[in-house]
C-alpha cells in the first residue's frame, strides 16, 4: 500500500485478464447442483447513479445459519463501514419465494430459512443495491467512464462459508468496455470453447482470493510485455490519452519488475497486472495485491514526468513479496469485521519503501546524490516530529487505525510507520553490513524470509521474526537494535550508522517559509487542515482547523503539495481554495518565516576506499 505522508501461452493468457462485457441472464443454481459455488451477479445498469446491483446466491452450506455480512474494512487499515451504502435489501428462496431479512448489526443481516426442504442451511439469494462512488485504489467506483471494484467493498459473504469457491458474472456494461482482473476467467477453466467471450465471468478460490483481485472495466489502453516469454505483464491505463506516454510508462514498469525479480531471485507469478488511473483531480496512492496493483496519480504530474510513477510502482510491486507472501502472523486470518492490529507495518510498508529506493537506483531512476537527498528529507521529517520520542514505530503500526482522524497527524501525537519504518530499514541494512563485514544485507534478509516463510506457506512472528531473520543471516545479535529503534523510542545515533559508509549527516538551521498551518491527507484523499497557528497570517485570513484545501495557488492540490511551500520564500503570496463548515471560499495571505533544522549528507573526513565501496553496494541494495 502506498499512502501519502506529509512533509498465455503469452497471448492466450491475455484472455485470462481481458474480456469484453455484455448483459446476460443470471441463471439460478439448479437443485441438483446444490454443491455449486457461491454465485454473484453484479449489474452495472445504473452506472449513471453510481449504483451497483448485487445478487449473491448461496448454495446449501452446512455449518451456516443464514447470517450475511459485508466487510467493515478492506484495502486500507480503516474501518469504513461499507454497509452505509447498502439499500433495497431482500432475499428469496431457491424457488423464488421471498424470505424474511432482519438486521443483526451494522454490517450483518439474517435471512430466515422459510418453508424450504433444506432448513436453515438451504440455498437462498440475497439481493441489494450499493452506491459505489469512492475513487482511488482503496475504493469501489461506478460511473459513466469506468468501474473499479475492490470486490470486498460491494460483495457480501455468508458467515462460515468464506472458503467456498466463487463464480462471478458482471453484466450490463457498455459494449465498448473491456475488463481486467487477475481472477481466473470462467471460459478458460470450463474448457468450453463455444462459451461467449463477450460475457464477463470470473472465478476465485474463495472470498479472500476474490477480495485480493480488483476489477477494472472501461475503454482503457493496454500494453503487454514479456519476461523471456515465460510470464506476461499487462499495463493498463485509464486516463485521457493526452495525459500520458504509454510507451514510457510501460518501459518504466518493465524495468522495475525485472529489477525486483532479479533482486529477489524469485518470480512467484506467471501473470501480473498494473492498473494505473490518472485522473484530472487530486489523487494519489497505490494498493498491492497478490498478482496486481492499482495505482492512482494526478494526470498533471504524470504528464510532466512519466517517470514520477517509478517510486510508487517499485513500492507496490515489491509488496508481491513483502506483505502478500512474506506475511506477518498478526494479519492472518483476515477478519473483515473489526480492526486487525499489527505491530509490524513498519516492516511491511516502511522497509518496502527502503527497498523501492534501492530498486530505483538499480533501474537507473535515482543516482547516489538523489538517493541521499531523499533519505535526508525523510530524516528531517522524522526529526521534526516531537512524537518520535514518545511513540515507537511498532506503536505507530498499531495505531494505523487512527489515521482517519485529522488530529492524529499532529506532530506531537504521532509518527509515521512509513517514514520511520523506511529509516529503520536503512539502518538495519547498514547494521547487517557492519556485522558481516559487508557480506550480508537487507537483500539477504528478504531472500531468507522468502525461503523460510513464503515458500513454506508460513507466517512470520511479526517484529520478532524480522529480528530472527537478521540474526540468522548475519550470525550477530540484533536484540539491542530492535529494543531501541523498533520497540523503543531512543534517539537515533545517525553518525554511528552512516560512518560505516563514509558519510556524515549534517544538521543546519535555516530560515524557511512558514505557512502558519498544517494539513493531513485523509484516507479518502482529502487534505484537511489540522491546526492553524494563532496570530499567523493564515489565521488572520480566516483559515480554520477542519477546512479542506482544494486548490493551492490556482492548481488542484496533489499529494506532496505542501513541499511546494517549503521551496517558497518568506513573504511569498499564497492563495487557497477551501471547503468546510462555511462552504466554499478563497483566502489569500503571505508566508511568514521560521527557523528549521535541515539535514544533508556529506563525505566523512578521512573516508576510506573500503567505506566508499560499501556505500556503493548499500545504495544499490547488494552485498559486497
Amino acid at each position: 500500500m502506498w499512502r501519502t505522508i506529509l512533509l498465455g501461452s503469452v497471448l492466450f493468457f491475455a484472455s485470462h485478464v481481458l474480456a469484453q462485457t455484455a448483459a446476460s441472464p443470471f441463471v439460478p443454481i439448479p437443485l441438483k447442483q446444490r454443491e455449486s459455488p457461491v454465485h454473484y451477479l453484479i449489474s452495472l445498469a445504473k452506472r449513471g447513479e453510481h449504483v451497483v446491483h448485487v445478487e449473491a446466491q448461496f448454495p446449501t452450506l452446512p455449518g451456516t445459519n443464514g447470517d450475511v455480512q459485508l466487510p467493515a474494512w478492506n484495502a486500507l487499515y480503516q474501518v469504513r463501514d461499507f454497509a452505509q451504502y447498502v439499500r433495497n435489501v431482500s432475499a428469496q428462496s431457491i424457488v423464488g419465494k421471498p424470505l424474511p431479512v432482519r438486521a443483526v448489526d451494522k454490517t450483518t443481516w439474517h435471512v430466515e430459512p422459510g418453508d424450504t426442504p433444506f432448513g436453515e442451511n438451504g440455498p437462498f439469494t440475497f439481493k441489494y443495491d450499493i452506491v459505489a462512488d469512492r475513487p482511488g485504489p482503496f475504493g469501489a467506483q461506478l460511473n459513466q467512464e469506468h468501474a473499479f471494484f475492490n470486490l470486498a467493498q460491494i460483495c457480501v459473504y455468508l458467515v462460515g462459508a468464506k472458503d467456498r469457491w466463487i463464480y462471478i458474472k458482471i453484466a450490463d456494461a457498455p459494449p465498448d468496455w473491456r475488463a481486467a482482473s487477475m481472477m481466473e476467467h470462467w471460459e478458460l477453466k470450463s474448457g468450453d470453447s463455444s462459451y461467449p467471450f463477450r460475457t464477463l465471468d470470473f472465478m476465485a478460490d474463495n472470498y479472500d482470493a476474490m477480495a485480493d483481485s480488483p476489477v477494472e472495466l472501461a475503454d482503457y489502453k493496454e500494453e503487454v510485455f514479456w519476461d523471456n516469454r515465460q510470464v506476461d505483464y499487462h499495463v493498463l491505463l485509464h486516463a485521457d490519452p493526452s495525459d500520458y506516454d504509454m510507451k514510457a510508462i510501460t518501459e518504466m514498469a518493465r524495468k522495475i519488475a525485472f529489477t525486483e525479480v532479479e533482486w529477489m531471485q524469485d518470480r512467484p507469478f506467471d501473470h501480473y497486472l498494473f492498473i494505473y488511473h490518472l485522473p484530472r483531480r487530486p489523487a494519489g496512492g497505490g494498493m498491492e495485491h497478490a498478482y496486481s496493483t492499482a495505482i492512482d496519480a494526478p494526470a498533471e504530474r504524470v504528464q510532466r514526468d512519466p517517470l514520477s510513477l517509478a517510486d510508487i510502482t517499485a513500492h507496490e510491486f515489491f509488496h508481491l513479496w513483502n506483505v502478500k507472501r512474506i506475511r506477518p502472523q498478526s494479519l492472518e486470518p483476515v477478519d473483515y469485521t473489526r480492526e486487525q492490529y499489527s505491530r509490524v507495518l513498519w516492516f511491511g510498508e516502511g522497509v518496502t519503501s527502503a527497498v523501492a529506493d534501492y530498486i530505483r537506483v538499480r533501474a537507473g531512476y535515482l543516482d547516489e546524490r538523489e538517493y541521499l537527498a531523499e533519505l535526508a528529507a525523510n530524516i528531517r521529517h522524522l526529526e521534526s516530529r516531537p512524537a518520535r520520542l514518545t511513540q515507537s514505530v511498532e506503536e505507530s503500526s498499531l495505531d494505523a487505525w487512527l489515521e482517519k482522524y485529522a488530529y492524529y497527524y499532529q506532530p506531537e501525537r504521532s509518527i509515521s510507520y512509513y517514514n520511520k519504518g523506511e529509516i529503520v530499514g536503512v539502518l538495519l541494512d547498514l547494521q547487517m553490513r557492519e556485522a558481516s563485514c559487508g557480506t550480508k544485507s537487507l537483500r539477504d534478509l528478504f531472500q531468507w524470509m522468502n525461503q523460510r516463510y513464503a515458500k513454506q506457506g508460513k507466517f512470520y512472528p511479526d517484529s520478532a521474526g524480522v529480528e530472527q531473520a537478521a540474526e540468522t543471516v548475519t550470525g550477530a545479535d540484533f536484540h539491542d537494535f530492535f529494543a531501541r529503534y523498533v520497540a523503543g523510542v531512543d534517539p537515533i545515533p545517525y553518525p554511528k550508522f552512516f560512518a560505516t559508509v563514509g558519510l556524515r549527516l549534517e544538521k543546519r538551521t535555516v530560515m524557511i517559509a512558514d505557512a502558519g498551518f498544517q494539513t493531513a491527507r485523509s484516507y479518502n484523499q482529502l487534505d484537511v487542515v489540522t491546526s492553524v497557528e494563532p496570530g499567523s497570517a493564515a489565521a488572520k485570513a480566516g483559515l480554520k482547523p477542519g477546512d479542506i484545501v482544494q486548490e493551492f495557488n490556482g492548481s488542484p492540490v496533489t499529494p506532496g503539495w505542501e513541499a511546494t511551500i517549503e521551496s517558497m520564500r518568506p513573504g511569498d503570496a499564497v492563495r487557497l481554495k477551501l471547503s468546510g463548515a462555511g462552504g466554499q471560499r478563497e483566502i489569500s495571505f503571505k508566508l511568514g518565516s521560521m527557523p528549521s533544522d535541515d539535514y544533508v549528507f556529506a563525505e566523512l573526513d578521512g573516508a576510506t576506499a573500503a567505506q566508499r565501496a560499501r556505500r556503493t553496494a548499500w545504495i544499490r541494495g547488494e552485498s559486497q
